[in-house]
């Protein structure tokens, strides 16, 4: 079976990409707790099949979403364009036209990587937090 994954190679990105630019310290002079690195790589495992958006009766994408955003939330490099990332990545879902999630977990049971749905509340926590500062911003009258 062949599997068209051009839509989450779009939400992806979206969502950017975590760049060394020189003027910051070396990733691994960073200390990150071991729990916390075992997080974000299990994140990072997804592999884009789209067992998640077929097992979904909405057909919904947000699983994928979640640890993609996951996957660089849970870092210090990550941290840069969160606020950003999870609006961009979430218009883009919207964009593909994926359903919503109604937290039915079968997207979980179904993903071959074992990608939890905590990955779901953390994109959840990261969107609303970027909308709150939006709303902050706009409301302050400047960037």
């Amino acid at each position: 079976m062949i599997v068209d994954r051009t839509a989450f190679d779009r939400i992806q990105q979206a969502g950017g990409y975590v760049m060394n630019t020189g003027g910051v310290p070396d990733a691994n002079a960073i200390p990150i707790s071991k729990h916390v690195a075992e997080e974000a790589f299990d994140s990072a495992s997804c592999i884009g099949c789209g067992a998640c958006v077929a097992a979904c009766k909405n057909s919904s994408a947000v699983l994928f979403v979640g640890a993609k955003i996951s996957q660089f939330a849970l870092l210090p490099q990550g941290k840069v364009e969160h606020k950003e990332r999870a609006e961009k990545m979430v218009a883009q879902m919207d964009a593909e036209g994926f359903g919503s999630c109604t937290n039915t977990y079968a997207c979980e049971a179904e993903c071959p990587k074992g990608i939890k749905v905590t990955n779901i509340a953390r994109l959840n926590r990261e969107y609303l937090g970027s909308m709150l500062t939006s709303y902050q911003v706009e409301r302050q009258g400047g960037d």
